[in-house]
């Protein structure tokens, strides 16, 4: 089906494959949503995606199996090794795989590089991450072809109610509002200066006051920048499969709601481990009618890494819109069961969300955002998510290690 490509306008197109298939490439990237965008980037270029969260996981893929073309990294991750590290060992171990590397807070220089490998600033830009990726390893199922005027591309009746800029639009107040971030982020360092320099302070003090304006400002400027890209994703996702305007905004607007209920948690607590049973209470809160408790929670309360935190607010999200929509919420004797337990021998955590008193229950004919995002959880906390489509009532089960989810001692 003929589509545009809201970021550059330009048409993209199916192409025949050649006989070898189509080319897969290896994205690593431990932020689940940043991920989901990624993968989606790689499918609009033509090609298969393969996940991975961490380097560790992306070694043992390229171990097991010989047809990966190119590697996709961030250079932030978690575990035995970043993104850059993991890029060189691709480099040596696999020299014709072809490498992309991504930061929204680093920018290495080609020294520091692999040979041949190339590197982007987060957020994303669509248009030229496609065309990066067609032009090192083939055009795939997809190629670009020159601009053509919107009322001269065929849409398909089904997306016939969806503006084809509504994702461009969002993706260029997103860069103005960045910009706007990058000017103040700057003034705060002026500002900081000139009050020091009023206030006096001895020169060891200002050296270390200044180390320290500095290593915060740069915190900063990372997670500003990560939270435009996890923006952008969501942003994108939701018009992605959205089959009006304002279906798209609905899902937006709750899926950033449930981003910032996230960050309110993770502030209260100075981003270090929370409460799972608050994370989960929390998520669910909006949703819940007064007084009427159609949540039930039963478990032992474990404190949680603000990245569990994040995932699970994300997901618990798309679990509460579609039970609302069309799950046990959308009846007034409808309700939810949040239970989970800790297998203290095995070092695991089992979560099951179980509806009941609903409509009776189908399951879907098309794999939407929500769902990608309720399986995702599973691979990014390094675990198994099973979804059940029981008449009675959906069933969520989430089975993850201890160690992805509390801090290490």
């Amino acid at each position: 089906m003929p589509f545009i490509d809201d970021v550059e306008q330009e048409l993209m197109v199916p192409v025949e494959t050649g006989s070898t298939g189509v080319p897969n490439v290896l994205v690593v990237e431990d932020e689940m949503v940043l991920r989901m965008r990624a993968v989606d980037i790689v499918e609009d270029a033509g090609f298969t995606p393969v996940e991975a969260v961490n380097a560790d996981e992306a070694i043992a893929i390229l171990e097991s199996r010989s047809d990966i073309d190119l590697l996709l990294t961030d250079i932030q991750m978690p575990g035995s090794m970043d993104g850059l590290k993991l890029a060189h060992a691709v480099h040596a171990r696999w020299p014709a795989i072809k490498i992309i590397l991504v930061s929204g807070r680093v920018k290495p220089s080609a020294a520091e590089r692999p040979a041949d490998s190339r590197f982007f600033g987060k957020p994303l830009a669509v248009g030229q991450m496609i065309r990066e990726l067609q032009a090192m390893i083939g055009e795939g199922a997809l190629k670009i072809l020159p601009h053509v005027p919107a009322t001269q591309v065929p849409v398909a009746q089904s997306d016939a109610s969806v503006d084809p800029l509504s994702r461009s639009v969002h993706e260029a107040e997103l860069s103005a509002e960045n910009d706007s971030l990058r000017v103040l982020l700057e003034q705060a360092g002026i500002d900081a200066q000139v009050l020091l320099e009023q206030a006096g302070i001895e020169a060891k003090e200002r050296e270390a006051a200044d180390k320290l304006q500095k290593l915060i400002l740069g915190e900063l400027h990372h997670r500003i920048k990560n939270t435009l890209a996890t923006v952008s994703a969501i942003a994108s996702q939701s018009f992605r499969t959205a089959t009006s305007i304002e279906h798209g905004q609905q899902a937006m607007e709750g899926r950033l709601v449930a981003l910032g209920r996230a960050h309110d948690l993770l502030m209260q607590i100075s981003w270090s481990n929370a409460s799972l049973t608050h994370t989960l209470s929390g998520a669910t809160e909006p949703y819940d009618s007064r007084g009427a408790r159609r949540f039930h929670f039963n478990g032992p309360d474990i404190r949680i890494t603000s990245g569990a935190v994040i995932a699970l607010a994300m997901t618990l999200n798309e679990l509460c819109t579609n039970t609302t929509k069309f799950g046990a919420l959308s009846t007034a004797a409808g309700r939810v069961e949040i239970s989970w337990t800790v297998d203290d021998e095995k070092q695991r955590l089992r979560l099951t969300w179980t509806e009941r008193g609903g409509p009776s229950v189908q399951r879907p004919t098309r794999r939407s955002f929500g769902t990608r995002m309720m399986e995702s959880l599973g691979q990014q906390l390094n675990g198994q998510v099973q979804l059940a489509y029981d008449p009675s009532g959906f069933v969520y089960f989430l089975d993850v290690p201890l160690s992805s989810i509390i801090a290490a001692v």
